[in-house]
């Protein structure tokens, strides 16, 4: 029965990556004619490295994500009030459930949002600057 449930989640994220990827495409496909013709070539060079990776990087992302929700969940346990008993009629605070899962979407898009700026940074060349909705001012 788990093995069941675990298969069913995993299916479920695979989807929901997938889904991701296919609207984030079209957003891509939508903006690039918005750039300049060298900008574009940059991103087309970057989506195409993108579709590019290979299992031994998946394996090394994995590590690093896992290595990191690791440290995450060892800094909550030390921040893990110690087990004294509570008045009568006093319930525990409560945190939000996490799951591996999404954990690793939270590494992940953080991650990602850490990449984006470390490429907006070095990606512009100061001739265009688009402003956070969106719209493009010189």
């Amino acid at each position: 029965l788990q093995y069941y449930e675990m298969s069913y989640g995993l299916n479920i994220e695979m989807h929901k990556q997938a889904e991701i990827v296919k609207r984030l495409n079209g957003i891509c496909a939508q903006v690039l004619p918005y750039l300049s013709q060298e900008h574009q070539q940059q991103v087309l060079g970057a989506i195409e490295r993108a579709k590019q990776v290979t299992a031994p990087e998946l394996n090394s992302i994995i590590r690093v994500r896992e290595a990191a929700l690791a440290h995450h969940l060892s800094q909550l346990q030390a921040l893990a009030l110690p087990l004294t008993p509570l008045p009568v009629g006093l319930q525990p605070p409560s945190l939000p459930a996490v799951s591996a899962g999404t954990g690793l979407l939270s590494l992940s898009a953080l991650g990602s949002q850490a990449h984006l700026s470390k490429e907006d940074k070095n990606g512009h060349d100061g001739d265009a600057h688009q402003d956070d909705d969106g719209e493009k001012s010189d």
